[in-house]
């Protein structure tokens, strides 16, 4: 692999051993991948604050700079981690203070994170605490190439922005952080960013269940490869292409698609492919829409609701606005439990709005920062859960063996309200 003159001083210990030790990460990942170079970033989202046992012990072994170095670099060095040299975000971690006493989560957790955040702010980076960055600021620009972490901020990074990212781990964004370099393969090509799969929509497509339900089955037909999708579609907006990208790297591996004449790199069918001749297409008709819903609901059998979860991704303000119209004037169910996943920052607004204090006048809480699956956390004695996320329905099941029902958020209000679930495609 070829490394410019900065890389090679930085390798060599130009900048302190942290950098230098980061950099010997990203050769060594570098020849893994048979990238030829490094190219330059300078957008970094990882995950640095999340605590864990391991997290927990390294720190008290030697601080947060031994954590850094162990899980962020790779390196067992004993050396001093200095400021981050490019802006660099948290993504999603665990449960905050907010959460504490409504999650069963510990906590000395919840201190050693907070503790984090204090130490990680210090260094530059900025305590987003989202895995939807997009939605709080850190907004790329088209072409830019990235480190970042997160299967559906990749997605939605690589195909609604047209920047430029692999699906990134702790140890190669913690590299990056460091040395603004990252190896230059996959997505940061032009050739790797075509369409592969065609796919033709042949029933009404508009809304975040529906866009969900679109994303669930090209994820499982491509797999990890990269859908073009077109067909009847109505305008989708931000909320519908969350849902979409997530699901569609949750069921495959997905990280960019294109809908022509919506998304950047796509204004045609052709341009998708590159000028290639456009593939026969896999339809997704009635019938294959009913098929995804009946997977998405096949691990609910009691329809007896105790917990709602909402906002997986993380909830844009429009959810948390529609959220609290269809609570105002009504109460949860007797043991029935609704979470509101959010950006902290998206929080203040909603505060700010009105909209947390009606959403918890009802009985609903309005969390940030992490979601169950991420803390594997829900309440107590939880059975059969609802969810408006395709994502959360393919994850939670198997992540803490509980049932899961999907469907629409006025249908999860509903059944938050009732304690039943009630839903059906319609």
């Amino acid at each position: 692999m070829k490394l410019d003159d900065t890389d090679k001083a930085m390798l060599d210990g130009a900048e302190g051993p942290a950098v230098a030790a980061a950099m010997d990460l990203l050769v060594r990942y570098g020849q893994a991948l048979d990238a030829e170079e490094l190219c330059d970033v300078r957008n970094v989202a990882g995950t640095m604050t999340q605590p864990s046992p391991i997290k927990a012990r390294l720190v008290r072994e030697g601080g947060w700079h031994k954590a850094y170095a162990v899980l962020n670099l790779d390196s067992d060095g004993d050396f001093t981690i200095p400021d981050m040299k490019v802006p660099t975000c948290q993504l999603q971690q665990s449960f905050g203070p907010d959460a504490e006493g409504i999650a069963p989560y510990p906590r000395e957790l919840i201190t050693l994170q907070s503790d984090a955040e204090a130490f990680y702010g210090r260094k530059g980076v900025s305590i987003l605490a989202t895995c939807t960055p997009y939605q709080v600021g850190n907004i790329p620009v088209r072409g830019e190439h990235l480190a970042w972490m997160e299967s559906s901020a990749v997605v939605y990074a690589n195909s609604v922005l047209g920047a430029r990212t692999n699906c990134e781990g702790t140890a190669s964004t913690g590299a990056a952080s460091l040395t603004g370099r990252i190896p230059c393969w996959g997505n940061h090509h032009t050739a790797n960013r075509l369409g592969t799969h065609h796919i033709d929509v042949r029933t009404a497509v508009g809304g975040p269940l529906d866009w969900g339900m679109l994303g669930y089955f090209a994820g499982g037909l491509v797999q990890e490869e990269r859908p073009v999708v077109t067909g009847e579609l109505a305008q989708p907006d931000l909320l519908d292409l969350k849902h979409f990208g997530a699901a569609a790297a949750s069921s495959g591996g997905v990280e960019i698609y294109h809908l022509p004449g919506i998304t950047p790199e796509a204004p045609t069918l052709e341009a998708a492919f590159g000028g290639r001749p456009v593939p026969e297409a896999a339809v997704y008709g009635a019938r294959e829409r009913a098929a995804v819903y009946a997977d998405l609901n096949s691990q609910g059998d009691s329809t007896d609701v105790d917990f709602v979860l909402l906002g997986c991704p993380h909830a844009s303000l429009d959810q948390v606005r529609d959220t609290a119209r269809l609570l105002d004037g009504r109460r949860l169910a007797s043991g029935t439990q609704l979470w509101l996943m959010v950006p902290r920052a998206l929080r203040t607004t909603a505060d700010r709005n009105g909209w947390t204090q009606i959403i918890e006048r009802a009985g609903g809480r309005v969390l940030t920062d992490s979601c169950p699956a991420m803390s594997r956390s829900a309440p107590p004695g939880t059975k059969v859960f609802a969810t408006d996320s395709a994502k959360q329905a393919h994850y939670l099941p198997a992540i803490l063996g509980i049932e899961a029902w999907f469907g629409t958020l006025a249908e999860c209000v509903d059944a938050a309200v009732t304690g039943r679930w009630k839903g059906e495609l319609r």
